[in-house]
């Protein structure tokens, strides 16, 4: 039986990017050695997760198990041999006569070769559909493992930029509660100033011990999924500049989606399995026809005939007709043509999930971008405004909280600033996943983005190193 064009169609798109996925895993492998692991940036940590991840080895038994299911299909059109064997001794006595014991042995061999069989060509092309079925689902494991991937890396460079910019909004507030210690003792300020800046310190302190748990949880959340701790990870340049998605018209993202998302690929490959099934159980209708061939030997004696051997050899068709089973095909039938409705609808809400999560992925990667993009802003305006009112401060134009109020915003948006910037990032291959196209390319680009190398463990004094940024939150004060 031919398969329909729809699903010959589905099951190269899905092997040709099954390939694909699988491709990026065997060179990432052939690539990088195991010695390079402390150093990791996105490919190597995809490289290591894919050795471990259990969900994926899981997804590849599944389809090692399935691939089974074509060769017990095809031997649905082989012939079938069987030989059998049987001994016998047996004691006779006749009329008072002393017992007679005899033997008997025998041997057969039967040859069943199916003619006609119409329900066999329906299981043979729904093993091969299950087949790719699951190969849609490894390739759908495979992208997931990707985002779990991009995302606990991006989580770990999201902490730790938190965590630089509180220490270093620490450092700043530090040297503002000791201008205000100064400049009350000289007389020129208020205990006010002092202890306003003293509140907003310990506070301050507060939110860097928080930053700190939350980038060592990040980081063993990476660990535990990559399989080793890192200790040099990959961030992103101050002035990189994020790519918009292509194409920028929501309607193909959609449209990509309804067609090429692998759990829309799922359904629409169970919506063939099940079609299948219907032609499979409306077969039981149909006669069958095998051929069988036989062949055996028998010896043996008794008291009432010498020992004789006997050879029959046999050729035959036997043609089966099924004139009445109870009602149990036609409930068959019943339940098959229920099924694929099921998987029918199935499949009609896996597109509308699919073109759900390209509309909200495409929205928010935009969003998440202008978002980026007001914040650069925001945080030169912020980083002036701080200037403006530490040399007012200075200048007597200004009081203590000003300075505190603009050092807290200008700490604000740069958190904000690595937030909206990574998660732009993933939201955009989350957008390729779902509409199918995330491929190896897609990481290596967001990779070669990643090129401010650090240790994973930020220090506690950022003077003298690479998180030492040339803009600083707040400077030393002069007394007033």
């Amino acid at each position: 039986m031919m398969k329909s064009k729809s699903s010959i169609v589905l099951e190269f798109s899905c092997r040709i990017r099954y390939q694909s996925l699988s491709t990026v895993v065997v060179a990432g492998l052939a690539a990088f050695g195991h010695s390079q692991a402390w150093t990791m940036d996105l490919m190597l940590a995809l490289r290591d997760a894919t050795r471990q991840d259990s969900q994926l080895a899981a997804a590849q038994a599944q389809l090692r198990a399935v691939q089974q299911r074509l060769p017990q299909a095809q031997s649905l059109f082989l012939p079938t041999v069987n030989a059998s064997a049987n001994y016998g001794q047996q004691w006779s006595e006749v009329n008072a006569n002393p017992t007679v014991s005899y033997t008997s042995q025998g041997l057969t061999l039967s040859l069943n070769q199916p003619v006609f069989r119409l329900a066999n060509f329906s299981a043979l092309e729904q093993s091969k559909l299950a087949i790719t079925q699951v190969e849609a689902n490894v390739a759908s494991v495979q992208q997931d493992l990707a985002l779990r991937v991009a995302q606990s890396y991006f989580e770990v460079l999201i902490s730790q930029d938190a965590l630089i910019t509180l220490r270093a909004q620490e450092k700043a507030i530090s040297l503002q509660f000791e201008a205000a210690k100064r400049n009350f003792e000289v007389g020129t300020a208020t205990i006010t100033d002092q202890q306003e800046a003293q509140a907003r310190l310990d506070l301050t302190r507060a939110s860097v011990a928080a930053a700190q748990n939350d980038l060592q949880t990040k980081v063993a959340n990476l660990t535990l999924l990559v399989g080793e701790r890192p200790r040099i990870v990959y961030a992103l340049e101050p002035k990189v500049v994020l790519p918009a998605p292509t194409p920028a018209q929501e309607t193909q993202w959609v449209s990509e989606a309804r067609k090429r998302n692998f759990s829309v690929l799922q359904s629409e490959i169970g919506e063939e399995i099940a079609k299948r099934e219907i032609d499979k159980q409306r077969a039981a209708h149909y006669p069958s026809v095998d051929a069988i061939a036989a062949s055996s030997a028998s010896k043996g004696s008794s008291p009432f005939q010498p020992s004789s051997k006997i050879q029959n050899n046999s050729i035959s068709f036997q043609m089966s007709v099924p004139l009445y089973t109870g009602g149990a095909i036609a409930a068959r039938i019943a339940e098959a043509n229920a099924s694929y409705e099921k998987a029918r609808q199935d499949a009609e809400t896996a597109r509308r999930a699919a073109e759900q999560g390209a509309r909200s992925a495409f929205l928010s990667v935009n969003s998440l971008m202008a978002q980026a993009k007001a914040l650069e802003e925001a945080e030169k305006s912020s980083a002036l405004a701080l200037e403006s009112n530490e040399l007012g401060y200075q200048v007597g134009v200004r009081i203590n909280i000003d300075v505190l109020n603009a050092l807290q915003q200008l700490s604000s948006t740069r958190r904000d600033l690595s937030k909206a910037r990574y998660d732009a990032l993933l939201t955009g291959l989350r957008l390729k996943s779902a509409a199918g196209s995330l491929t190896a390319d897609d990481l290596r680009s967001v990779n070669a983005m990643l090129k401010a190398e650090r240790p994973v463990d930020i220090p506690q004094d950022l003077s003298g190193t690479v998180f030492d940024v040339p803009v600083k939150i707040g400077q030393p004060l002069k007394s007033r």
